[in-house]
């Protein structure tokens, strides 16, 4: 048996591998309520093949999991989604996204740990969801920026309406986006690296 032929199967793709020009990483988690858009994100915008913890949804989430608006749904995320993206030649994100049903949000906490920044992804058609985990983020002092999800029935408002709706401080940045567009997902990724960058400077100008 030719155990070298062997070890290289088994090795990472190219692709996957991590540009040796990298010197900086930063640990990014999109979050959100359920069914707005996670996991699609995160695949559309990785440049490796993103890991999913995606399971066939059950008769045990009946009455459990909230799922008015999104009724076709079939599969959810139980544990994390993961991807990477090279923002440049030095720099680095690695995304973890959360799973989004209250039940197993106490996955969070470790999913957190380390993160410097959130995406916030929010569905208009269900506002209501996205208020809780704010304020998850606002408790734990994590900044964010907030994304809202084109889908092709959800309400369309004015962005100005929506971050009086969420509560939302002048400063966080809010964007209209499509999760399954590589280009607008990364602009998401670069608003929050932009808006880490300003509260840095402030920080230091302070």
């Amino acid at each position: 048996m030719d155990f070298r032929s062997s070890e290289q199967a088994l090795g990472p793709r190219s692709e996957d591998v991590l540009p040796t020009t990298a010197t900086a990483a930063v640990k990014v988690v999109i979050v959100g309520g359920f069914g707005v858009g996670k996991t699609t994100l995160v695949g559309s915008v990785s440049e490796i093949r993103p890991l999913t913890t995606e399971e066939t949804m059950t008769q045990a989430g009946v009455g459990v999991d909230d799922t008015q608006g999104v009724e076709r749904k079939t599969s959810t995320t139980v544990a994390m989604d993961f991807g990477r993206i090279s923002i440049n030649e030095e720099l680095v994100l690695y995304l973890f996204g959360t799973p989004g049903q209250e039940r197993f949000w106490f996955l969070w906490r470790g999913l957190f740990e380390g993160a410097l920044g959130a995406v916030v992804l929010v569905d208009t058609r269900r506002l209501e969801v996205s208020f809780d985990v704010i304020g998850r983020l606002e408790e734990r002092g994590v900044p964010f920026v907030v994304a809202v999800n084109s889908f092709p029935d959800a309400p369309d408002y004015p962005l100005e309406e929506l971050r009086a709706a969420l509560d939302l401080p002048e400063a966080v940045p809010i964007m209209l986006c499509d999760a399954r567009e590589r280009a607008s997902s990364r602009d998401v990724l670069m608003a929050l690296m932009r808006y880490l960058q300003f509260l840095a400077q402030a920080q230091a100008a302070s």
